[in-house]
């Protein structure tokens, strides 16, 4: 019984060995000469400004979301496209392209209500300003702090 396990064991060491392998002889080949220039903070090349501790805006997380679901669904509809030919060859294309269009169409139906909701721009205004801007009256003053 534990015998049938084996190849497990010995892919799974074998993988072991490889990252630990290429960790150490990464160590090894790197050069290593710490420079203050070469330790700071990497922000696309722009010097570092402020604390890294800070809250990110949640419309990067919502349209990152979205994006990863248009992503996805186009790894979903890849295999179908193909073997379609196949498919028409077994008289079944009618079948798999409303299948598609089924799962095209809800996709689309999700974009528009997350296009109408406002959520893919992304300086997004506040409903006070909104609705400031409809009846043509000005902004409501604020006090400052």
């Amino acid at each position: 019984m534990q015998f049938q396990f084996a190849n497990v064991l010995v892919f799974f060491g074998l993988g072991v060995l490889f990252v630990g392998g290429m960790l150490a002889l990464g160590s090894l080949l790197r050069p290593d000469n710490p420079e203050s220039i070469k330790l700071t903070t990497y922000e696309c090349g722009e010097p570092p400004t402020g604390s890294a501790w800070i809250n990110f805006n949640i419309r990067f997380y919502l349209v990152a979301l979205i994006f990863v679901i248009f992503d996805v669904e186009i790894a979903f509809i890849y295999p179908v496209a193909t073997v379609y030919k196949e498919w028409v060859k077994q008289g079944r294309a009618l079948f798999a392209l409303s299948e598609i269009g089924l799962f095209l169409g809800i996709l689309f139906v999700g974009l528009v209500v997350v296009w109408t909701k406002g959520d893919l721009e992304w300086l997004k205004k506040v409903p006070a300003e909104r609705d400031s801007e409809r009846s043509g009256a000005p902004p409501p003053m604020r006090e400052a702090a």
